[in-house]
């Protein structure tokens, strides 16, 4: 027998560039289910570990006719064009990360979280509902997961199996595998939008007032320390992206994160990344370090993600020794749980200083923590601008100048509540007259609107 004709390369057929159009006769939600229904069926007719080990044209065209035969038979309204196009975006979650593709195309989308191959659910407005989503099994899972780790340098397995990656449009991905959880490999990814959340946006989402933003943006000019404090997914990155937006960019700045996702639009950012430890259990860069290390880097701002450990006392130094106008997020309760869990994190260091010398340099340090919540109607609020006025005694003191109150719940599930001003003209007024922004007295006597 002679040797068989090469396959149709599909390489040049790449997919439409951008947001795959989807047919007129199907709306979003009706598109998804049906590329669902399609890959659980192929789930089935596939041997996945080929098709990993040998990801060629071959195999590719062998796949794509398989779809094809497939999408050819739906009683779906589809075009001929529409049946290439339907087939093309299969072929390609085949070859990408497989059933989360769709999910990923999804703006709605903000979170994804997979509880084992067949169970994930997705967070949308707030709220989370289950898919259809499923995997073949723990092993085509896992292999989506080396996909996901692999590409940014990171390794995760039985003896080192938790990681925090990303995405490549920054989406922040955590996974953790058995034996630690129990269920089989679960991964939570945190979504960015690909157009990034602007001011207006919070505005108009009524996550907080205009003379609450006005503030904000005159703070962060006139170079204010500021702690942006929350639970998880309160937007505590959201908010520090735009904040950021505020930053001039004539200024040198700093990031340091564990998986790099901010969004810093300035030409000159410096963007550093911890590592963590090799096979070997060695190689370990900590944030702490990079923190160190950024003082040595001629930085105007330095930007930490968030602080979680030891680096709380090194952020504290820094924002001491010339380094004004640095942000960071904190995972705290209140603008009061926020202060002691950067007590308790700069202790960590273990140098035995005593609790006032901390409380010092946090006084010093640090002029707003910015609170923000997110509410059981899946609506997120800046609920305290709160303004660090020094130490009485051993105790920081502070006060509000703005907070959201809320006063019930409709009957539909929504919160209500109104922003207020506390009447309180803030001490660092003449730092912003400085930076040329001299805020009306009356801005922070006007309370806030009503939310009905």
């Amino acid at each position: 027998m002679g040797k068989p004709e090469p396959a149709p390369s599909l390489a040049t057929k790449p997919l439409t560039s951008g947001v795959p159009q989807r047919p007129a006769a199907l709306d979003f939600r009706a598109y998804q289910d049906l590329k669902h229904g399609i890959h659980r069926y192929l789930l089935g007719k596939l041997d996945l570990e080929q098709i990993a080990a040998t990801p060629d044209d071959r195999t590719r065209f062998q796949v794509f006719a398989l779809i094809q035969d497939v999408v050819a038979h739906l009683k779906a309204p589809l075009s001929p064009p529409e049946k290439e196009q339907l087939s093309r975006e299969i072929l390609e979650e085949v070859f990408g990360l497989g059933p989360l593709e769709p999910l990923l195309q999804d703006p709605a989308v903000s979170d994804i979280l997979v509880n084992g191959s067949k169970e994930v659910y997705v967070e949308r407005g707030g709220m989370l509902e289950e898919t259809k989503v499923v995997f073949k099994d723990d092993a085509h899972l896992m292999r989506i997961i080396q996909k996901i780790v692999s590409a940014i340098g990171r390794r995760v397995d039985e003896s080192s199996p938790m990681v925090d990656a990303r995405l490549a449009d920054g989406s922040r991905v955590n996974v953790i595998l058995p034996p630690l959880a129990v269920d089989g490999p679960h991964i939570s990814i945190r979504r960015f939008g690909a157009t990034p959340v602007t001011d207006a946006d919070l505005v108009a989402n009524q996550t907080l007032t205009a003379p609450m933003l006005a503030l904000l943006k005159a703070a962060v000019a006139a170079r204010l320390n500021i702690i942006i404090s929350g639970g998880t997914g309160a937007g505590k990155t959201t908010l520090l992206n735009v904040l950021s937006g505020y930053i001039s960019a004539k200024e040198r700045i700093v990031t340091i994160e564990d998986s790099a996702e901010l969004q810093l639009k300035q030409r000159h950012v410096v963007r550093l990344e911890s590592r963590p430890s090799n096979a070997e259990g060695k190689g370990a860069v900590f944030a702490r370090q990079l923190v160190i290390n950024s003082l040595r880097m001629r930085p105007n701002r330095i930007v930490v993600g968030e602080v979680r450990g030891e680096e709380a006392l090194d952020m504290l130094q820094a924002m001491n020794t010339g380094h004004d106008g640095s942000m960071t997020t904190i995972h705290a309760n209140s603008p009061r749980d926020a202060l002691a869990r950067i007590e308790t994190m700069a202790m960590m260091t273990n140098l035995n200083l005593p609790e006032k010398a901390i409380r010092k340099q946090i006084a010093s340090a640090v002029s707003l923590i910015l609170q923000v919540a997110r509410f059981t109607d899946g609506t997120r609020r800046l609920t305290h601008i709160t303004e660090i006025t020094g130490m009485e005694s051993e105790v920081v003191s502070m006060q509000d100048l703005f907070s959201f109150e809320k006063q019930g719940v409709t009957a539909e599930g929504r919160v209500v509540g109104a922003f207020t001003a506390a009447g309180i003209r803030p001490k660092f007024a003449e730092r912003l007259k400085a930076a040329g922004y001299d805020l009306p007295i009356d801005m922070f006597d006007q309370p806030g609107r009503n939310w009905k």
